[in-house]
């Protein structure tokens, strides 16, 4: 049986919300950007073959009144779609005229990817989610990664990071409370009101954890995939308004859940190879032993069973039907515990 726990409404460690009026303008880049106005950049990294500037765009909305600064980001991986389309649609509800702090809106972190319609970056292959902190001598990705680290992560004070299952799969909605670091992250995890607190999987690499080792919060934001689908976007975009209502960047209330599941998942790879057969759901809850998954033979024959190993929750199901051996095939979340708000 999970643990139970209770969570009082923390704060989010940033600086608060206030009625005091900004007395400086917002810097990214090469854009300066005074208190009640937005403006648009780029992150410039180099020229590349084809003469384009490399690197990805952002806008700024600065507040008229102080407050936290906070990323606001999609597209880590360019076959993910949806949290692209929310970080636009969040414009319209951002008036830097009423706002307190400032958003820096980056819909599409790696344009290498999304050109290319894959998880991975066209450009030297690289999935962008594993690569940070990067490197100012590696290959396109690492240095992108680098200079990410040398220009957002200073000039902010927390990062929400959106993503879906992409391609390969589909994910439940969940908030990435990365393990080790729960003081931090979990407070925007709570805010984001998605019932599904995920410690994180046995990988690093990614620029969640790039903040929270530079002390500052941050969470990544699932749910979806497969497809691009409208429910998706205004979940995402449901998710990103009642963080910043949550930190008092707009005005409003967050709608918080009474329980949330704080869950220990990671991959699954696969044994065999040949046709992948889904038996269960992203969010399902099911009994140890459940039957998840079946890789099959060109005439049905079973290769191989996915089953649960315990009670718990299907986290993220393989919609990419082609598998290899050593592909990932499932995660399967433990429920470690439940969490009351009080």
């Amino acid at each position: 049986m999970a643990e139970q726990e209770t969570w009082k409404r923390t704060p989010v460690s940033v600086p608060a919300a206030t009625d005091e009026l900004q007395d400086a303008n917002y810097r990214l880049g090469d854009v300066d950007v005074a208190p009640g106005s937005a403006a648009d950049g780029r992150i410039v990294l180099g020229v590349d073959v084809a003469g384009q500037e490399a690197g990805f765009d952002f806008r700024v909305f600065h507040g008229r009144y102080r407050g936290p600064r906070i990323v606001i980001q999609a597209g880590v991986h360019g076959d993910e779609y949806d949290g692209q389309q929310a970080v636009r649609e969040s414009f319209e509800y951002l008036d830097p005229e009423r706002m307190h702090g400032t958003v820096i809106a980056i819909p599409c972190v790696s344009e290498t990817a999304f050109v290319a319609d894959s998880r991975v970056s066209q450009v030297d292959g690289c999935n962008f989610n594993r690569v940070f902190p990067g490197s100012s001598t590696g290959t396109f990705s690492a240095k992108l990664a680098d200079l990410y680290i040398r220009e957002i992560i200073p000039a902010a004070d927390a990062m929400v990071d959106i993503h879906t299952g992409g391609a390969y799969g589909q994910i439940a909605p969940l908030a990435v409370v990365q393990g080790g670091f729960e003081d931090l992250a979990q407070p925007l995890g709570i805010a984001a009101g998605n019932e599904i607190l995920w410690k994180g999987g046995a990988w690093g690499g990614t620029s969640r954890i790039a903040f929270l080792e530079a002390g500052k919060p941050a969470v990544t934001l699932e749910y979806g995939g497969g497809a691009y689908k409208r429910g998706i976007v205004e979940h995402h975009l449901g998710c990103v308004l009642n963080i910043l209502r949550y930190t008092g960047v707009i005005e409003g209330e967050a709608k918080l859940l009474e329980r949330y599941r704080r869950v220990d998942a990671t991959f699954a790879p696969t044994r065999s190879g040949g046709f992948y057969v889904a038996h269960a759901e992203p969010g399902e809850d099911v009994a140890g032993g459940t039957l998840l998954a079946e890789i099959v033979d060109h005439l049905g024959d079973v290769r191989e069973e996915v089953t649960a190993p315990n009670d718990g929750v299907v986290v993220w199901i393989r919609r990419r039907c082609a598998t290899n051996i050593g592909e990932e095939s499932i995660i399967f979340g433990t429920v470690l515990s439940e969490v009351a708000v009080v």
